[in-house]
């Protein structure tokens, strides 16, 4: 039996509470095959589109109040939860399989004086023109930027996570045999001043969330599953490679090199390393949600080890 972190995308959520529903009862088949082999599971996602939503649908709204984005965040893991947590109940069900899954609200605690506030990058919400995204700067002070030629996204900040406030009931959960859905969107972000906890505007990158959750729990494997079964070097060149089965350093020669893109690979890449860096006997996986059942086994996507 094996301790896994898997990480799932926003964008792979769909583009409203109906469309998520469908589409998480496809990506709970994957997750329960791993259930019913016996492994204990541990499940992140992402919220880039979904928390960008709520926070416009109140700030747009004439009768209801701003809404802070920490509280959107919680919002977000509330819903995306609960939509994952039943498709994945509703498929063990059907295989006879009792086991509880819950979502737990989830703070992850960031550094205040992280720099990486002075330089918002993360995408949020809609795509928009070049046209409105200039109004909606003028209009709400928004920073917005473009994303790999999809349109324009408000963008916010994206500090590391340095700790999981709820980290030991992660643990116990586990220990009671239970499935823990948890840091969802990459976990509402705390700064931690005078033994006190405040919300902050940010969005936590949710692969580097579920690099430090899958430290923290002493996790064997991290899978993080995108839109790609693998991670390629010389991407969209003649000499494009297929990386499958690295070792860690091989991995980071690569990073250094430039070989992958800030807006897509690289945070899932620094996730792995960030997962595996000092640890023995430890994998990372990165591959596509239609190979998932493949990847748990390491017999898919690119697989790193320590």
């Amino acid at each position: 039996m094996s301790r896994y972190v898997i990480s799932l995308g926003g964008n792979a959520l769909g583009n409203n509470a109906e469309e998520q529903k469908k589409l998480l009862v496809h990506v709970a088949e994957p997750i329960v095959s791993l259930i019913e082999a016996g492994h204990e599971v541990v499940i992140v996602h992402g919220n880039g589109p979904q928390v960008g939503m709520i926070n416009l649908a109140f700030t747009e709204s004439k009768s209801a109040p701003d809404m802070p984005f920490p509280e959107c965040g919680a919002m977000s893991q509330g819903y995306i939860g609960f939509h994952l947590q039943n498709a994945i109940q509703n498929a063990l069900a059907k295989k006879h399989i009792e086991k509880q899954v819950g979502t737990l609200v989830t703070q992850v605690v960031v550094d205040e004086h992280d720099p990486l506030f002075l330089s918002p990058s993360k995408p949020v919400g809609a795509f928009y023109s070049k046209e409105e995204s200039e109004k909606i700067t003028l209009e709400k002070g928004y920073v917005m930027k473009e994303d790999s030629g999809r349109g324009y996204r408000r963008v916010v900040a994206s500090p590391l996570p340095i700790d999981v406030v709820e980290k030991k009931m992660i643990l116990s959960l586990l220990k009671d045999n239970h499935v823990v859905i948890c840091a969802g969107g990459g976990g509402i972000p705390v700064i931690r001043h005078e033994g006190q906890l405040t919300g902050i505007a940010a969005v936590i990158d949710k692969d580097y969330a579920s690099a430090k959750v899958a430290e923290l729990i002493d996790a064997d494997i991290l899978v993080i599953l995108t839109a790609v079964d693998n991670v390629y070097v010389n991407f969209n060149k003649p000499n494009q490679k297929k990386l499958e089965l690295v070792t860690m350093d091989e991995i980071e020669a690569f990073s250094k090199e430039g070989q992958f893109a800030k807006g897509s690979m690289f945070p899932k890449v620094q996730a792995c390393l960030m997962f595996l860096k000092g640890k023995k006997n430890k994998t990372a996986i990165i591959s596509s949600l239609d190979k998932a059942v493949d990847a748990f086994a390491k017999k898919s996507g690119t697989i790193i080890h320590s």
